[in-house]
């Protein structure tokens, strides 16, 4: 498996352990939206013009009609007031309910044309006439989810645009996406999203404050799999690098693969101490009540003093969410007492 692979896998997982925890396909159709339809969003008849960070620039005579995402980038734009007519990546469970991933979106208004890694149905796609394709990067040469086999055939059939969410601060794609939603038709102006945006600047502010009065409390994030614990370095990933400037003290760990994390066996799961762990949350990864029965897990002295924090390690990166979390990491750390 890719870097790429492992990392869409909980930071981790082997593809099965993937596909066993998201399910199999899941490629419903819904009702194809226009890009801007609501929440501040207006439709636009002039031209769209959008550099990526790939530095491509998508110019149209006019904005695309039919956009599909990631799921993560669906959701961003989502916030914004801006839909997506299709998706891709996690964004239903088994039982058919939203995957955390997919944030605010109505998952039955828009066509999946993939719910797992490796996943993407290009007819399903090419049938919605898109307009525009949107993902993340992790990689400056791939977009986030649109499988590696197939990719030339799917950037045949549309335009693309690609926001790189890896090796910066949290700042950088917010503003990024927030441009992308402008672009199609979002009004940031709008009451409520300066609102998101504010809210944003005053939990970040009450990030820095708790950090700072936390007196040393340390901060592991991590991830886990059936075979492995993996614990993340902040510098790869825009939410951690982000609140390691505001004065979050994380656990850096020494022997990084690929730039993203360390991965250690369950014998050595207890390597690095913590006072707080935010354990990676995504549907795919091993949560809390799975790992009652490993010993170095239950060890922990973050884990014996119950200070462990759902962490999605795979922001929506919208202001609105991104608040959500710097409020939840800030209540964690007001509360976490030193236990390492």
């Amino acid at each position: 498996m890719s870097r790429r692979g492992v990392l869409a896998s909980g930071g981790a997982l082997g593809a099965g352990a993937l596909l066993a925890a998201c399910g199999g396909s899941d490629s419903d159709a819904g009702s194809p939206a226009p890009a801007a339809t609501s929440g501040g969003a207006k439709p636009s008849t002039g031209p769209f013009s959008f550099t990526d960070d790939r530095k491509t620039t998508v110019a149209l005579d006019r904005p695309p009609a039919h956009l599909v995402a990631y799921v993560g980038s669906a959701a961003a734009l989502h916030d914004y007031g801006v839909e997506c007519a299709g998706v891709f990546g996690p964004t239903k469970l088994k039982d058919g309910s939203p995957d955390a991933q997919a944030g605010d979106l109505d998952v039955a208004k828009v066509t999946v044309l993939g719910n797992v890694w490796g996943e993407f149905n290009i007819e399903k796609y090419a049938a919605l006439s898109p307009g525009l394709l949107i993902s993340h990067m992790y990689d400056p040469k791939s977009l986030w989810y649109v499988p590696e086999q197939s990719t030339a055939k799917i950037l045949g059939i549309a335009p693309s645009a690609g926001i790189n969410v890896a090796g910066v601060p949290l700042t950088t794609p917010l503003r990024r996406y927030a441009e992308l939603a402008a672009a199609l038709g979002a009004d940031l102006a709008s009451a409520a999203n300066a609102a998101a945006k504010n809210r944003f600047e005053t939990a970040s502010a009450g990030l820095r404050s708790a950090a700072k009065a936390a007196g040393g409390i340390t901060v592991m994030a991590a991830s886990a799999s059936a075979d492995s614990f993996y614990v993340s370095t902040p510098s790869s990933a825009a939410d951690l690098t982000y609140y390691k400037s505001l004065g979050v003290d994380f656990i850096v760990p020494g022997k990084v693969e690929g730039g993203f994390f360390e991965t250690l066996s369950w014998e050595a799961a207890d390597k690095y101490k913590a006072d707080v762990v935010m354990l990676d949350n995504r549907s795919a990864t091993l949560q809390p009540r799975d790992l009652t029965g490993r010993p170095t897990w239950m060890q922990l002295p973050a884990v014996e003093a119950g200070q462990i924090y759902g962490w999605p390690s795979e922001p929506i990166f919208s202001y609105a969410k991104c608040a959500d979390q710097l409020e939840a990491l800030t209540k964690a750390i007001s509360g976490a007492k030193k236990v390492s």
